[in-house]
């Protein structure tokens, strides 16, 4: 391609022309194309010098600068024919700058440029890539079962409640002051674990010290008084509370002698109940009977729901517990209350006994659902840690708290107070 094709080629001794040198094209010139076409060739003019700065810039550089990067104009231009006043091949002031620069190019050497591709030479195809090979995404293995779990120290758990079942049964039937000993301990560590939680969770401060004394005193009171002994012990601990509460400031008053009333009434008072059954003649075994149908249909509702629960029972409150779980409390409790009855209580049949071990396993469920909306208000999992895989001790008497009551009365019911 010769040099017309870029255009009317400049006349001699026009002012302002990089013209072609009688040395030809020199090595590092822009590479050979058309910038124009041939209709475009026809009303080119003459280009004058411009000073330095950007002429053309963005969008609207025409295709002068898109067809070179740096070096001459031309083809068979020399740096030497540029005019300039220093002989440098620059106009004046342009020393050391590459035409490109003065046009709103990138300053630098002309190797540092990549070479673009002029935009109307048809002849440039651009490479493709090699297509990736398609690769087979592997099918994820399958996750293995998981098997159900506790969620608990299952071994720490029976070791713990086969401890305390010892000291409990040993301390029953051995000296029956030492069980009461033990029931008034089992009150107060319970009163300590439900006034920290409330205390640290909602910032009610039930008074402790109240409490305690009085919440051992009305277990006593049950077993040296019977239940009148009970309600005049948990008078006299609400007022105890009460008074007990004006050492500090109002703020808070009511909810913190409310608190107290409450804690007063769930744990020892209910407790007492325990304590009254041991007073009949055949007190040890009432009381062996009603642990005996609540850890019974605790086990029975942990069984058969671990391994068949599907329907939950009561999912906000606890949802780990199921309908099939209840059955199988339901279940065991009335067949362990028949066996009891029978075997175990003076004058009992088994079919008070099927009576017994539904109320056990009713007042049961519900206590352990009372305790746990308890904690769910709370924001807990645990009322304690005292004990290892159980949590604490309201943990423990969640259930046997409520069906103590329950049991007493039904056995003053079928075979009488003793």
């Amino acid at each position: 391609m010769n040099d017309s094709s870029w255009g009317a080629p400049p006349q001699a001794g026009q002012a302002g022309y990089w013209g072609p040198t009688e040395r030809g094209p020199v090595q590092g010139a822009a590479p050979a194309g058309p910038a124009y076409d041939a209709p475009e060739a026809q009303q080119t003019r003459p280009m004058p010098i411009v000073p330095d700065g950007p002429a053309y810039g963005g969008d609207q550089d025409d295709d002068r600068g898109a067809a070179r990067t740096g070096g001459p104009l031309f083809r068979d231009e020399d740096h030497g024919a540029f005019p300039g006043g220093d002989g440098s091949g620059f106009p004046s002031g342009d020393h050391g700058r590459f035409p490109d620069e003065r046009y709103g190019g990138r300053s630098g050497s002309p190797s540092a440029q990549p070479h673009a591709t002029p935009r109307h030479d048809s002849s440039y195809v651009p490479q493709n890539p090699e297509p990736m090979p398609d690769v087979q995404p592997q099918p994820a293995p399958a996750p293995a079962p998981q098997k159900k779990s506790a969620g608990r120290d299952l071994g720490a758990a029976i070791g713990v409640g086969v401890g305390l079942g010892v000291v409990i049964v040993a301390s029953l039937f051995v000296v029956k002051a030492v069980f009461v000993g033990v029931v008034a301990v089992a009150v107060v560590v319970g009163l300590w674990e439900l006034t920290s939680r409330l205390q640290e969770r909602k910032q009610i401060k039930a008074p402790l010290v109240p409490l305690a004394v009085g919440g051992a005193a009305m277990v006593v009171a049950g077993y040296v008084r019977g239940a009148e002994g009970a309600w005049v012990a948990m008078a006299l601990t609400a007022l105890a509370v009460l008074v007990w509460r004006m050492t500090e400031p109002p703020e808070g008053y009511l909810k913190d002698v409310t608190a107290g009333v409450f804690a007063a009434f769930y744990v020892p008072f209910l407790a007492t109940f325990v304590a009254m059954m041991l007073t009949a003649d055949d007190g040890p075994w009432r009381v062996l009977t009603f642990l005996l149908l609540t850890v019974v249909s605790d086990t029975g509702a942990y069984a058969v729901g671990w391994r068949f629960g599907t329907h939950k029972l009561a999912p906000r409150i606890s949802p780990g517990k199921t309908r099939e779980g209840l059955l199988g409390a339901v279940s065991f409790a009335m067949v362990a209350g028949a066996l009891c009855l029978q075997f175990l209580i003076d004058d009992g049949t088994w079919w008070q006994g099927l009576l017994l071990g539904l109320a056990v396993a009713a007042s049961a469920t519900l206590g352990d659902l009372g305790e746990s909306m308890i904690k769910r208000d709370l924001g807990i999992k645990d009322m304690g840690t005292l004990l290892p895989g159980h949590g604490g001790i309201m943990d423990r008497l969640d259930s046997l708290l409520p069906t103590a009551p329950v049991v007493w009365l039904l056995l003053v019911l079928f075979v009488g107070s003793g």
